[in-house]
């Protein structure tokens, strides 16, 4: 059925991040609809359609599988399935310690390999993440944030190990716990956090980099040991 909106490039691109956005007409893992299913809707042509998406593909806020379709985000890792064994042998601050062991030389790996564009990509997840109003959303774009600056350190076994750490935080209840702590203070604390990571790593500071990661998930950290909820990180 059709929208009746927007059909130029800008007004299709507009409708496509609101749908995502909302998350009512997305599939399991966040899947979009088909190109087919998409061009009907908008009442736009497959080619249109396409285009689109190649371009928020490009900005990082969707990716695609062969075989599989179009999804919100950016890819969970295959190898994360090993959390299961380890979900319920952990807690929330152990996680968390692990993140401080990883996360800030993946950010400074990022910073030393990050290639053309991806800088653009990080910024558009985050303030997808600072414009997300439910709480589905703004773990689906802080998710996909972490995701891509663990990717873009091109290391597979430092990527494995974040994968992991990053499967068992997709636990229900600490993402109800961390939504639970979450207010617009906290929100644009992290998005100010996550703005200094992106910084160095766009200024190609590794050392940068490493201390704006730590930082960030230092204050998280401290959170959880007070006995607050991990609302950002």
């Amino acid at each position: 059925m059709k929208d009746g909106g927007d059909s130029t490039e800008a007004g299709l691109r507009a409708r496509l991040l609101e749908l995502i956005a909302s998350g009512g007409g997305l599939g399991e893992g966040g899947r979009l609809p088909t190109e087919r299913e998409l061009a009907e809707r908008f009442g736009v042509g497959r080619r249109s359609v396409r285009h689109a998406l190649d371009t928020l593909e490009d900005e990082g806020l969707v990716w695609r599988q062969q075989g599989r379709g179009t999804f919100a985000g950016q890819p969970d890792d295959p190898l994360s399935d090993l959390a299961a064994a380890v979900m319920t042998e952990t807690n929330a601050l152990e996680v968390m310690e692990a993140r401080l062991c990883i996360e800030p030389e993946l950010a400074a790996l990022c910073a030393q390999r990050m290639q053309p564009g991806e800088t653009l990509r990080l910024r558009a997840l985050a303030q997808r993440r600072l414009e997300a109003d439910d709480a589905a959303a703004i773990e689906l774009w802080d998710g996909s944030l972490h995701r891509l600056i663990a990717r873009c350190a091109r290391n597979r076994p430092l990527l494995t190990a974040f994968s992991l750490l990053d499967r068992i935080r997709s636990d229900p209840d600490w993402i109800a716990l961390r939504a639970r702590g979450r207010d617009e203070a906290s929100m644009r604390a992290s998005h100010a956090e996550h703005m200094t990571i992106i910084a160095a790593i766009e200024a190609r500071d590794a050392d940068g980099a490493r201390a704006a990661m730590r930082a960030h998930l230092d204050t998280r950290a401290g959170a959880l040991r007070s006995g607050g909820a991990p609302t950002g990180a």
